[in-house]
């Protein structure tokens, strides 16, 4: 094989109406489109992108390698590491929680977790736990990789912890300790660690595969991450990047940095087979597409929550124009999902799911009645959405629109 292998390999469907999706999929791969100064590094190694439009499956498609090396295609039964993607799938199981009564947002996360009330935290709400107003974006000092994969140790410091600013006086991305924040909520609750309430209660009914925590028969199914070449950066990439992550920076100790690494540290199998539901969640997109169309519809006999649940959860309750503490810059979140922004890689307003570092999203766009879902294994310079990502989507609702 040569070092070009796979540059046009592309395998599945696309729907003729959905046809832009699949040629802007194909200038992904290619690297034939927009490639200049500016844009160097849009080209994917391997990647997936699917859409649910009204109900059915309309794209599935997965294209490219599998590897860094080029020796092997990406495949239909390839799984990815999605990062922060696994939020949005995360904030789903709370509201099936919430939906069925276990606990309701405006609850007090003390009353759920009493531990939690420590260190002045008694009044925290759910609300202002799963939309990142609690303050508790990192831990001081920062855990190592073994402690990341110990639960019940992450729960117990973030339970003792002091919030570092005052609680719902504004928002900052909790990039890493949102998973436990909240997976500790259903475990309270349910029962069950969120994983395996995903499992069971989402992926297992739609016939689907999202793992936080992956069994160690599939590994080598997952394709490793690719991290971004930090040269082929644009400009506005770099700028941010210094802003929000640089060292000393409250972004690069949200992301705790130098423990989860990008250089590589998401490949390891400590790091897959935890549960690390912010950020560690391996899936495919054809996989993840299909747990959004759930919520806006009844998919193969499975609704997984209400309409009136979903208005309720994916409201956005942060300022408009707020920035967000840690990424500095305008996020916004209802409960757990980040809702519409500038900074997000969605098809417009009223989208609600979670992008991924390095250019991994999926979403729900109730007014075009789509999901969509973007899986790749080479990251991109930015956190809340690449071009690569935007190509896509923006093909997807000119398609939609035109139905």
């Amino acid at each position: 094989m040569t070092s070009h292998s796979f540059r046009d390999h592309i395998g599945g469907f696309c729907d003729p109406r959905f046809a832009a999706v699949r040629d802007a999929f194909a200038a992904n791969i290619a690297g034939t489109e927009n490639i200049d100064t500016e844009n160097i590094g849009t080209q994917d190694t391997g990647a997936a992108v699917a859409v649910y439009h009204r109900g059915k499956l309309v794209v599935d498609l997965w294209g490219g390698a599998f590897d860094r090396e080029r020796t092997t295609p990406y495949a239909r039964d390839t799984l990815q590491l999605v990062f922060s993607t696994t939020k949005g799938v995360v904030a789903t199981a709370i509201a099936m929680c919430v939906e069925r009564g276990l606990f309701s947002y405006e609850d007090t996360v003390a009353s759920i977790w009493p531990e939690f009330a420590a260190n002045g935290k008694h009044n925290a709400t759910v609300r202002q736990l799963l939309s990142h107003q609690c303050a508790l974006h990192t831990l001081d000092p920062l855990p190592t990789r073994d402690e990341v994969c110990d639960w019940n140790l992450m729960v117990k410091r973030l339970s003792s912890s002091a919030p570092k600013w005052e609680i719902g006086s504004r928002h900052g991305y909790h990039a890493i300790t949102f998973g436990w924040l909240a997976g500790e909520l259903v475990r309270c609750t349910d029962g069950r660690n969120v994983g395996k309430f995903v499992a069971e209660e989402i992926a297992g009914p739609l016939g689907v595969e999202f793992y936080i925590g992956l069994p160690e028969h599939l590994e080598p199914r997952v394709s490793k991450i690719i991290a971004p070449d930090t040269s082929t950066m644009t400009s506005a990439e770099r700028k941010h990047a210094s802003l929000a992550m640089g060292p000393g920076t409250v972004g690069s100790e949200s992301l705790f940095s130098g423990v989860l690494d990008r250089q590589g540290g998401f490949n390891r199998r400590d790091l897959h087979a935890a549960e690390i539901p912010a950020a560690n969640g391996i899936t495919s997109a054809r996989d993840v597409a299909k747990i959004y169309a759930a919520t806006l519809c009844e998919i193969d006999g499975v609704r997984l929550i209400a309409d009136v649940t979903r208005e309720i959860a994916t409201k956005p309750v942060t300022p408009i124009g707020e920035p967000d503490a840690c990424l500095i810059e305008e996020t916004r979140f209802g409960m757990g999902y980040m809702t519409h922004s500038p900074a997000t890689p969605y098809s417009g307003a009223g989208c609600f799911g979670h992008p991924g570092a390095g250019g991994s999203v999926a979403f729900a766009d109730p007014s075009r009645e789509m999901s969509f879902a973007y899986v790749m294994n080479a990251m991109g310079g930015a956190l809340l959405g690449t071009q690569r990502a935007t190509r896509l989507t923006t093909a997807a609702a000119r398609c939609a629109d035109s139905l």
